[in-house]
């Protein structure tokens, strides 16, 4: 503790009292108001195309990205997700495949393809944890 921090309480318990002393809570992040939560919710039912997104994904980069367009408040991505789990909103995943999708061909670079660019294990060996060939010690 500080000299200097004591000096602070005790001028502010002269000044207030208790009251003045009292924690303030923690200074975290700013948080969004319930209407703000409100307006938030219309945006991402909306979809991302009228907010400058091509395809219709929502990622929590884009969230993050959305609140700080509209409420101007930082969020990290880990703080989005945690945002929007407590007021409902679930991680989703297609329910179709893209229609683009050739499963003929991707059981054939499964098959093929894949064995050969996939890494060998190597078998495990005693060893060194020197960090030199044991020809040159």
């Amino acid at each position: 503790m500080s000299e200097r921090s004591v000096e602070r309480w005790r001028r502010a318990w002269r000044e207030r009292g208790e009251a003045g002393i009292l924690s303030k809570g923690s200074p975290g992040r700013p948080r969004l108001s319930c209407v703000q939560i409100a307006r938030l919710e219309r945006e991402l039912e909306r979809g991302p195309f009228p907010h400058g997104w091509a395809d219709q994904r929502w990622t929590l980069a884009r969230v993050k990205t959305l609140i700080g367009r509209l409420f101007h408040v930082s969020y990290t991505v880990e703080g989005t997700w945690r945002l929007l789990k407590r007021h409902g909103w679930s991680w989703q995943q297609p329910t179709r495949r893209a229609i683009e999708r050739d499963d003929a061909a991707v059981d054939l670079w499964k098959k093929e393809v894949w064995p050969r660019v996939r890494a060998v294990r190597r078998r495990a060996t005693a060893g060194s944890s020197l960090r030199m060939k044991p020809a040159s010690r």
